[in-house]
């Protein structure tokens, strides 16, 4: 397991007013406590994320903004999938931090914001819109495991700007990351 800081950068943020992929890349996004991306889709107090709402129109919208680790694009170019920032439909694309090694319930402070790790992303279908391959290779059944890649979910416990170049510092708590993180 490859060990990386507790420190990273933001290479891109995305916001799409329309459900499906991909997210396009923005300038900067708002990132709103309690709500989500402003202007994005998938914000609001209750749940967005259609198969959710399908199952229950009622249920609070925990899963606000979607991170996921850049290091996920040079993985898929080696299987001969080439994608970037916002098409899997994440809101901001993180570098130097291994995302998909984050427990839940820690915290990052992402540009002016700062976020609750809520859970891993399990995708959909849409996926396959962008590439057909694109869901096997971001979710790996193994032997008594799933493997998945496609990001992390989170709730926005502070409000603000987030930007490409960015800081991303994980800030808490340190003893519920998972195992392969360290600080320097």
């Amino acid at each position: 397991m490859d060990a990386r800081p507790l420190k990273g950068k933001v290479v891109a943020v995305c916001c799409n007013p329309e459900p499906g992929l991909p997210k396009p890349v923005v300038y900067a996004v708002h990132l709103i406590e309690n709500w989500g991306v402003e202007g994005d889709y998938h914000a609001g107090s209750l749940v967005r994320h259609r198969y959710l709402a399908n199952k229950d129109p009622y249920m609070p919208n925990l899963r606000q903004a979607l991170l996921v680790d850049a290091a996920v694009f040079t993985e898929l170019a080696q299987q001969d999938i080439h994608i970037g920032p916002g098409m899997m439909g994440e809101n901001i694309t993180i570098e130097g931090i291994d995302v998909m090694q984050l427990a839940e319930g820690v915290q990052l402070a992402i540009g002016a914001a700062v976020v609750e790790v809520i859970e891993r992303r399990n995708p959909c279908l849409q996926l396959n819109g962008i590439d057909p391959r694109l869901l096997k290779a971001v979710v790996k059944k193994l032997p008594g495991k799933t493997v998945f890649k496609a990001g992390m979910m989170t709730r926005i416990l502070q409000s603000g700007w987030v930007r490409a170049g960015d800081l991303v510092e994980i800030l808490s708590p340190l003893e519920i990351l998972s195992e392969g993180l360290h600080a320097e």
